[in-house]
């Protein structure tokens, strides 16, 4: 008889529904780059969560997971995880290392998080640090047209002149930066996936030689191909900061916003910038500064 009511009780509990999580991670895939941002989620967060990574899976439908998982909140981790979280409603979108929610406008009430691209004024900032008073920027409207218009904004404040170049085909970029021969004083590279390919990649470079001006980057690997300087955000950082808007959200604090990266890493090549005649002293306190 014992155990028969073992038994019929075990059946019972298997038919309950698995109590929620307080966070579905949806993972684009296991790029080092997600999992040194996640080490800062992990790090700062006590809540529960769940991880699927949808690089290991031929389809996802993160309408059904959320419907599946009752998450209390999910975590977009990469572009191809926002992508996938388009659709849902049911619950808030927090979003982490992707370039479309820095670079695109975000029409979704229910989707915000932390930018992995400085905020301009960062950006813009160096540039002022250096005397460059008019820089130039290939962009695509499409990918980047949000962000422009926030440097624009910004620019303007500074007393910048943001000479703009749209880039609506890959193929189309060598030609705008030609237009940009002896008009600008700087070029500044957007992480737009339109105006900066493999295939074009070089032209950047070489634009920066042959003008002898400098070229401010979002990687520090393009400092080697020639680039003067590159500002990067902290993805340990990004995670931290990421924690401290799920649990306002999740504490009903209001929906989710976009916030830009907190901590940022400046890199730049001294070679490059000995040849240009930059001094790169004081620039680090330059971007903790703007931290402030």
């Amino acid at each position: 008889m014992r155990a028969l009511f073992l038994c019929i009780a075990l059946f019972i509990l298997s038919a309950l529904p698995a109590l929620a999580t307080d966070v579905l991670i949806l993972q684009s895939s296991q790029s080092p780059a997600y999992m040194e941002a996640l080490r800062g989620f992990r790090s700062a967060f006590t809540g529960s969560s769940n991880t699927i990574v949808i690089a290991d899976y031929a389809e996802v439908d993160a309408v059904r997971l959320v419907k599946e998982e009752r998450p209390r909140l999910v975590l977009a981790v990469g572009d191809t995880a926002l992508a996938a979280c388009r659709k849902v409603r049911q619950v808030p979108v927090v979003s982490l290392m992707s370039l479309s929610l820095t670079l695109a406008k975000v029409t979704n009430p229910n989707i915000g998080g932390v930018g992995v691209v400085a905020a301009p004024e960062r950006y813009l900032s160096l540039f002022k640090a250096i005397g460059a008073g008019r820089v130039g920027v290939l962009y695509d409207p499409r990918r980047s047209g949000a962000y422009l218009k926030r440097a624009q904004q910004a620019a303007r404040r500074l007393g910048i002149d943001l000479v703009t170049r749209e880039v609506r085909n890959p193929k189309e970029t060598v030609g705008r930066l030609e237009q940009l021969k002896g008009s600008v004083d700087a070029l500044w590279m957007l992480p737009d996936t339109t105006a900066v390919t493999l295939e074009n990649l070089d032209a950047y470079f070489r634009f920066s030689l042959e003008q002898q001006v400098p070229l401010i980057t979002f990687a520090s690997q393009y400092l080697g191909k020639g680039a003067f300087a590159a500002l990067e955000a902290d993805r340990l950082d990004q995670g931290s900061v990421v924690v401290e808007q799920i649990r306002r959200v999740l504490g009903r604090d209001g929906e989710p916003w976009v916030a830009d990266p907190r901590k940022l890493r400046l890199s730049t090549n001294a070679s490059v910038a000995s040849k240009l005649g930059i001094p790169i002293s004081g620039l680090e306190r330059i971007v903790r500064d703007t931290e402030e």
